[in-house]
């Protein structure tokens, strides 16, 4: 299993993107993935973020695509989400990556006024639309089990679920290891993925609130779910560090190193990476 790490870790670096991608390759990280929306970034922009990655030999295995807006219950907003999804799927597939992470929404209003079973029908009708376009560019949809009480997909359960009703060979799912444990979802769960697995995100958390902390920081017991991840047999399988901001933002390189040093420790002990 290669190593990766999530980009927007570097966000407080104050630096350019180049920057980030040659420290990533420079502390021994093995891929990346990218977390930048294309309606910002103009062709010499992305065209650097590419030739940054290649030149520091660091293959992009993942765009992040944050898409609440998909589920919205205005039309209008459900058909912009939608074209801006289409534009990461041809974004990643001009880096080069392997999958679009994708973020879905929440249940509005406390799952009143509107049904939640129309909320989810609205979500599996979008991703619906936009599989066939990822099958096209050969590249897989991963979506996030999100650890919050009114995400759609929250649970292994509602993974599957979910999979299930979009019933497409290029939607799939990404497990994110501090999110299950927050979501209270054991190890023991994730065989009803078996087959189902795009991608893999790693951090750490207090076990009471979302984190991202290099893994050693929290309370994540992460053994059982490396063990069972590997027994998922994932195709060209990658894991990717995600953090959130570092206390002490001048030591963000430290804050990086700690946890690639963290995470290949934990994936060499498993058994994931040499």
């Amino acid at each position: 299993m290669k190593l990766g790490l999530i980009n927007s870790a570097w966000a407080q670096a104050g630096r350019g993107v180049e920057h980030g991608i040659a420290k990533t390759k420079e502390i021994g990280f093995d891929t990346i993935d990218i977390f930048a929306d294309p309606l910002d970034l103009d062709p010499k922009e992305t065209a650097a973020i590419k030739a940054a990655c290649a030149q520091a030999d660091l293959p992009i295995v993942s765009v992040a695509c944050v898409a609440v807006g998909l589920v919205d219950f205005n039309p209008s907003v459900q058909r912009w989400n939608r074209e801006r999804v289409l534009a990461y799927l041809d974004f990643a597939r001009l880096l080069g990556a392997r999958n679009l992470l994708l973020v879905l929404g929440e249940y509005i209003w406390d799952r009143q006024v509107i049904p939640p079973a129309e909320q989810w029908a609205t979500a599996v009708r979008q991703l619906r639309s936009i599989a066939p376009r990822a099958r096209d560019l050969d590249l897989e949809i991963a979506l996030e089990l999100e650890p919050f009480s009114s995400s759609l997909l929250n649970s292994v359960e509602t993974m599957k679920r979910f999979l299930d009703d979009v019933d497409h060979p290029a939607v799939k799912a990404n497990l994110d290891i501090s999110h299950l444990a927050l979501a209270r979802q054991a190890a023991g769960l994730l065989p009803a993925l078996m087959g189902r697995v795009a991608h893999v995100h790693i951090s750490d958390c207090d076990g009471k609130v979302h984190g991202d902390l290099p893994p050693g920081r929290g309370v994540v017991d992460f053994a059982p779910y490396l063990n069972a991840i590997r027994e998922l047999d994932i195709p060209d399988a990658a894991i990717s560090v995600e953090l959130e901001y570092c206390p002490d933002p001048d030591r963000i390189e430290e804050w990086v190193a700690e946890a690639y040093a963290s995470t290949a420790a934990l994936l060499k002990t498993t058994g994931l990476r040499g």
